[in-house]
């Protein structure tokens, strides 16, 4: 197989993608990730998914061969506690990610008994909606150390030449606090600095200013906690010293809310 590039996508609010939406709201983020999978040269033969809602003392990747679903949103319609994404899992590949990241002097582990969270079912029911790729998925590391989640996905890149598509799944923008028009012009700026940095032509500067992502314009008013941002470290790490490219950006809430591509 050719070299699969990485992403960073936005995976929305909850459940948003299958509630009513007489707005269409969400729709050209669904749009978006119906097809960032689909339009690939080459149909990756395994996703490992990091997702913003799910942290430990050290990077662990689940094992497990089918796991279940946690639906960690609160206060949506009951349907929407139903859902199924019944992926089977890669446990292959999981054990092979955290052999990387241990290889590579990061703790790392298994486990087998966790459930994937919205921040994985939710896109992926839009992006493989037959829910026939293998999926594992790797918790950040509960530091949330932005550098050091560059350097655990620069230690998972050679997955990207077995068939392996990593995605980090999280959202440019999380603070859900704070919606309306007054909020726009801040996160436009935040959003403007963080695609510059991310899009940085030299993969080393790149690494450094992303970084040093809460020294951008509106960083903490756009991330009061970082969760939900650091998967992009790793999304980019792993994207090695690849092209960089701006592939989404909406408008949700008042939020500037973008998605990357790395190779």
């Amino acid at each position: 197989m050719a070299t699969l590039p990485t992403f960073f996508v936005p995976h929305g609010g909850g459940p948003c993608f299958f509630m009513d939406d007489p707005r269409a709201i969400w729709g050209r983020m669904e749009h978006f990730l119906a097809g960032f999978i689909a339009d690939l040269p080459e149909r990756p033969r395994a996703l490992l998914i990091v997702s913003g809602h799910w942290e430990e003392p050290r990077f662990t990747a689940h094992d497990g061969e089918r796991p279940g679903l946690l639906y960690d949103y609160y206060g949506f319609p009951e349907h929407t506690y139903h859902l199924r994404w019944d992926a089977p899992g890669a446990p292959q590949v999981a054990r092979r990610a955290a052999a990387l990241l241990a290889g590579a002097g990061i703790a790392a582990g298994t486990e087998h008994e966790r459930g994937r969270d919205h921040g994985v079912f939710v896109p992926m029911k839009v992006a493989v909606p037959l829910a026939d790729i293998p999926t594992a998925q790797l918790s950040l590391h509960a530091g949330l150390d932005p550098a050091e989640h560059v350097a655990a996905g620069r230690a998972l890149a050679p997955l990207r030449d077995e068939g392996v598509l990593i995605v980090g799944s999280g959202m440019s923008f999380h603070n859900l606090r704070e919606r309306g028009d007054h909020v726009t012009s801040r996160a436009d700026a935040f959003d403007a600095a963080l695609t510059a940095a991310a899009t940085d032509p030299d993969p080393v500067r790149r690494a450094d200013r992303l970084a040093a992502w809460s020294s951008l314009p509106y960083a903490r008013f756009a991330h009061p906690r970082e969760e939900h941002l650091i998967p992009l470290m790793a999304a980019a790490g792993a994207g090695g010293d690849d092209p960089a490219a701006h592939v989404f950006r909406d408008r949700v809430f008042g939020w500037t809310v973008s998605a990357f591509r790395f190779g």
